[in-house]
């Protein structure tokens, strides 16, 4: 795990308010159990010595302190509750919010989503777990552990011995027993429970295309097998806390059984015998749970070390120790010589040049693989530059923090976005201060307008998008980067994946919706290219021609080809209507 997201984490746990919190819950649950010592002692000195029916005087002292104790226990354990369930509910969103600030800029991960999302959910409960289910317990018990060997030594110091060997047995060997044995089940639980959740994932989003292939038996079928595996483990989890449990208890019983015949063979009086008896009967309660907080243990060691997995992804783009001010309008964004490479391969992008002036509008055509989104990618401040530069007036865009640099250039890009909401609130993500009217002249700007009216503004669109057709979703996309209305507009693919009417149409709107504003839109479709000021196309990476589109088509070349391709097309299907 890389240094800065450790610390991270240990700062999550470890922060000084929360710390604060911490040792004052801590104190309230120690206060708590040590009043329960307290109560049970002096309730047995109470009855045994009114057994032997002495002045009430000589009782008023202790019937005082039942009432004390047993009031203070409950006092002291809702303290303990607020504040404990309190700062562990800081730390887990603590640690949700610095997991989600540690995957901006990370690069690519190798989890699925269900298995990420089982991470942010399950595992980040770890630390709560890890503050309410461990330490708070270990705390108690020991303060309390100690208070009755304290307790025992001044009856009976053999006693105390016999007293604190059982303690330990039970406070510090059980638990660790515990911990040990479920290790090798916890580190295989959380996988699985990932696993599964993978597994309902595919069957929910992929249900449509599972019932036209046939394929909902298979896909059931490996659902069931992954909740039967992650059931098999659980189980075994369930039977080491049984065992744990009733070892814990015949510890305790067997400890109080000694220390009751101990008492005896050393002739102490019955009033002592029986405050000693309960006092080592009643340690053990806040001892006994240690050995679940042991198995548990296990597991939150399992969850963290998954946590720090994603907070370990490599950064992809490092920001600059001293941001420059963020760039103001009127932007001019030029590319000179701009190298950009993944990983060992070869450059996507090589000794790319590129102006954007303020107004103008750039065509990025080629064909797949040529580095348009790349391109796009590294104005994005999204993956990161080997050589070359990228300007905005005439500041390297390195010396910009990344947020200021994609409020200045976004837009929209292959695979928008759509979340379990209200289609105002898909939109609203763009602009989450906007009046109705800009939400209003956005959906109009994107001929969105007559669906939303149609359908309601608050109609909730399913997830990924699942509701709206290709057209729509990509019409809300430029809704939103027309809403955000940033300096320079990118646009990669909008008409990907739709028919060619729809394509056609809504490459029509946007060249429409983009008059008079800086655009750079990358594109396989020409039609409508006659409209942009310049057309850059790049094959493997590398600027192979560039000009307007009465230029490009007059020359040889593969934009050339495309348009005839095209034009081809285009001309046999409107023949065979």
């Amino acid at each position: 795990m890389s240094a800065p997201h450790g610390a991270g984490l240990r700062r999550t746990i470890l922060a000084p308010g929360m710390a604060r919190r911490l040792v004052v819950a801590a104190l309230a649950g120690s206060a708590a159990d040590l009043a329960g010592v307290a109560l049970i002692a002096s309730a047995a000195w109470l009855i045994t010595r009114a057994a032997e029916q002495p002045p009430l005087a000589a009782l008023s002292v202790a019937i005082v302190g039942v009432r004390a104790f047993a009031t203070g226990k409950g006092v002291l354990r809702y303290a303990e509750r607020l504040t404990g369930h309190d700062v562990a509910l800081r730390a887990q969103a603590s640690t949700r919010e610095r997991l989600y600030e540690s995957l901006i800029p990370a690069g690519p991960l190798r989890q699925r989503g269900a298995d990420l999302l089982s991470r942010m959910v399950d595992d980040t409960e770890a630390v709560q777990d890890l503050l309410v289910r461990c330490l708070l317990p270990a705390v108690a018990a020991l303060l309390t552990g100690v208070a009755a060997i304290v307790i025992g030594a001044f009856l009976l110091p053999v006693g105390a011995l016999v007293l604190a060997l059982g303690l330990l047995l039970a406070g510090v060997l059980l638990p660790a027993g515990t911990a040990a044995a479920a290790r090798r089940w916890s580190a295989r639980i959380a996988p699985a429970r990932a696993e599964l959740a993978a597994r309902v994932a595919d069957l929910v989003h992929g249900a449509a295309d599972l019932a036209a292939y046939d394929a909902k038996g298979q896909a059931l079928s490996d659902g069931m097998a992954a909740e039967g595996r992650l059931s098999a483990l659980e189980r075994g989890q369930a039977r080491i806390n049984a065992a744990a449990l009733g070892l814990g208890v015949l510890i305790q019983g067997s400890t109080v059984a000694a220390v009751v015949l101990i008492a005896q063979a050393a002739g102490l009086g019955q009033v002592a015998t029986a405050v000693l008896a309960l006092t080592a009967l009643v340690s053990f309660e806040p001892v006994l749970p240690l050995a679940a907080a042991g198995e548990r243990f296990a597991g939150v060691g399992a969850a963290l070390r998954r946590l720090a997995e994603i907070q370990a992804t490599p950064v992809v783009v490092a920001e600059p120790a001293s941001p420059a001010p963020p760039p103001e309008a009127p932007v001019t964004v030029e590319v000179e010589d701009l190298v950009v490479r993944h990983g060992d391969r070869e450059p996507a992008l090589d000794g790319v040049r590129l102006t954007l002036t303020p107004g103008r509008r750039v065509a990025i055509v080629g064909p797949s693989g040529a580095g348009k989104s790349t391109l796009l990618s590294a104005l994005m401040r999204t993956v990161d530059i080997e050589s070359g530069h990228i300007t905005i007036n005439g500041v390297d865009i390195r010396s910009y923090a990344s947020d200021d640099v994609r409020a200045a250039m976004t837009g929209l890009t292959q695979d928008p976005y759509v979340f379990q909401a209200s289609f105002r609130d898909n939109l609203r993500l763009a602009g989450p201060e906007a009046s109705d009217g800009e939400l209003t002249q956005a959906v109009r700007r994107a001929r969105l307008d007559t669906w939303a009216d149609r359908t309601g503004w608050d109609t909730v669109l399913g997830e990924d998008g699942r509701t709206v057709s290709g057209g729509q979703l990509q019409r809300l996309a430029l809704a939103r980067a027309l809403l955000f209305d940033p300096a320079v507009l990118l646009l990669d693919e909008p008409a990907e994946a739709l028919d060619e009417e729809t394509a056609d149409a809504l490459t029509a709107d946007l060249l429409d919706a983009t008059r008079g504003r800086t655009t750079l839109l990358v594109t396989h479709r020409l039609r409508g290219l006659e409209q942009v000021d310049e057309i850059v196309v790049l094959e493997d990476g590398r600027v192979a021609q560039r000009g307007t589109h009465a230029e490009l088509v007059s020359a040889p070349g593969y934009y050339r080809d495309l348009w005839e391709s095209e034009t081809l097309t285009a001309s046999s299907r409107a023949s065979s209507r």
